[in-house]
């Protein structure tokens, strides 16, 4: 691996900050840039642990810490939608 910055950011293991957090944080922020844009899906939990390298727990407690934040809702064997209002800057 390089050290060089990714455009999604890298996760750092050696932060005190969860590696969940790290991902939710670079997700909110696809979100608020609008490259991931309202009422379409974020990328599914198994697509982020193998883009980020993480297990899938990690990517699902991610999605879980955006659905807190009301950024996605998650539709039952659909996948996890960024809500309509969160690309507006109410995030």
């Amino acid at each position: 691996m390089s050290d060089t910055s990714t455009p999604n950011g890298p996760l750092d293991p050696q932060s005190a900050t969860p590696l969940y957090i790290q991902l939710a944080e670079i997700i909110g922020k696809q979100i608020a840039s609008g490259a991931l844009a309202p009422d379409r899906p974020i990328p599914s939990e198994n697509r982020m642990a193998e883009e980020y390298g993480v297990a899938r727990l990690t990517a699902r407690r991610a999605t879980q810490e955006l659905r807190d934040r009301g950024l996605v809702i998650t539709v039952r064997g659909k996948g996890s939608y960024v809500t309509p209002t969160a690309g507006n800057g109410t995030g």
